[in-house]
């Protein structure tokens, strides 16, 4: 079976579509701040991380909302290879 779409490397974001995430919900129970963060920084190279967080900061979000497991989104990505960027960006952002 063949892929329908191929993958987009370095496509260029707006703003819009970065502040798009703010209105991304979980329905599984997961608190939204941890769920619209977690989706970004999967989503998001480093510059438009730090965009969104931005926009996730001054609309006054939880950056230290906690998964079902208790763990922050800084709590995940300290421990990737390449997350150290964004995990200095929520730190600058007042994550813990």
């Amino acid at each position: 079976m063949r892929k329908d779409k191929e993958k987009v490397i370095d496509d260029v974001w707006t703003e819009d579509h970065v502040r798009s995430f703010l209105r991304a919900r979980a329905y599984d129970g997961t608190d939204d701040n941890f769920h619209m963060l977690l989706k970004a920084y999967q989503s998001m190279r480093p510059s438009d991380f730090e965009l969104f967080v931005g926009f996730f900061t001054a609309e006054g979000r939880d950056i230290n909302a906690c998964g079902k497991d208790g763990r922050t989104v800084l709590d995940i990505i300290t421990g990737h290879r390449h997350g150290d960027e964004y995990a200095a960006i929520l730190r600058a952002a007042g994550g813990r």
